[in-house]
């Protein structure tokens, strides 16, 4: 009864860290990219290249702002 429980846990574990448990589509990420174009009120050209480097962005995490030079 001990091992069973293990190994359903072990494979529930499995399914939820899998990486399509955290998989986006497309359609997903364009209406975030929209979104996003929405909330800087962005028109024409800016939203376009906006929107275009949105889409290409590989899901990667934000990257961390930089670090002010001492003076």
């Amino acid at each position: 009864m001990m091992m069973r429980s293990i190994a359903a846990a072990g494979i529930a574990a499995l399914f939820l860290f899998s990486p399509s448990a955290f998989a986006i589509t497309a359609k997903e990420k364009q209406e975030t990219c929209k979104f996003g174009a929405d909330d800087q009120k962005l028109a024409g050209a800016k939203r376009k290249t906006f929107l275009a480097k949105c889409m290409a962005n590989a899901d990667a995490p934000a990257k961390k702002p930089a670090k002010p030079k001492p003076q």
